[in-house]
């Protein structure tokens, strides 16, 4: 069965387009939210870290917000673009049309993350605005971008979900992943106990590659972001293929 690519590319382009009307929400909004985090966290904390493994700590926290603002608006862009077709009964249309799951889940994951992708490399030219930065893996750096942006551009089922997840789950879990500190500063249980939060591996390999400082190994890193990339994939797809919470 061949890729039916204009169908992919449609799904995709309505999804930009979409963005293209909410601006303020898309963009702005996560971008001021991100510079009001950096300057809280660095001007109240930096006042008292210096520095960590070496590096300014104003410089240290920016892959950590920008982490941090990538999996929320990867979710929330996500989540949004598939429940509100469902919530106005246009997704029936999608789902009678001659499309495979697969197609339907690449179009949607694709405008999902190629928006915070965008919004990522914004927040990063801003940061320079605040911190002198250095990207010791440029191409790794778009990299783990990437790779984060495609496996958190998730789904829900529900209004509430699509504040739940970000606010709930993905927030506290990027705070508790090392976003504002190393790892390595926590005693011993609770660095043990920081491994098995996912987040960890995420921020760690993204903070890498600027500084080629990690938490953890940055093989494992990106191990566990593409498994987490392949799992989300399929959770998509087999969404689409069985129709699960969509025609209900």
């Amino acid at each position: 069965m061949t890729m039916n690519f204009y169908a992919v590319r449609a799904i995709y382009v309505f999804e930009m387009a979409r963005t293209g009307r909410t601006l303020w929400q898309s963009i702005v909004s996560p971008v001021i939210s991100t510079s009001l985090y950096f300057v809280v966290f660095g001007a109240a904390m930096g006042a008292n870290i210096t520095e960590i493994g070496g590096i300014a700590y104003g410089a240290f926290i920016v892959p950590g917000l920008i982490m941090l603002m990538l999996l929320t608006q990867s979710t929330a862009n996500a989540s949004f673009g598939i429940y509100f077709p469902k919530f106005t009964g246009t997704i029936y249309e999608l789902l009678s049309a001659p499309v495979s799951a697969l197609e339907i889940a690449l179009g949607y994951v694709g405008a999902a993350a190629t928006k915070s992708i965008i919004l990522g490399l914004i927040i990063l030219a801003t940061s320079w605005l605040f911190v002198p930065l250095k990207i010791a893996h440029p191409f790794w750096m778009l990299a783990f971008l990437v790779l984060t942006a495609f496996t958190f551009s998730i789904w829900a089922d529900g209004f509430e979900k699509l504040q739940f997840i970000p606010m709930l789950i993905i927030t506290p879990l990027t705070f508790l992943g090392g976003s504002f500190y190393s790892i390595n500063v926590l005693p011993p249980f609770w660095q043990t106990v920081s491994l098995f939060n996912p987040v960890v591996y995420l921020v760690s390999g993204f903070r890498w590659s600027f500084y080629e400082v990690a938490d953890v190994h940055v093989g494992v890193s990106l191990a566990v972001t593409a498994l987490f990339l392949v799992a989300c994939l399929a959770a998509v797809w087999w969404i689409f293929r069985t129709g699960y919470r969509l025609k209900s």
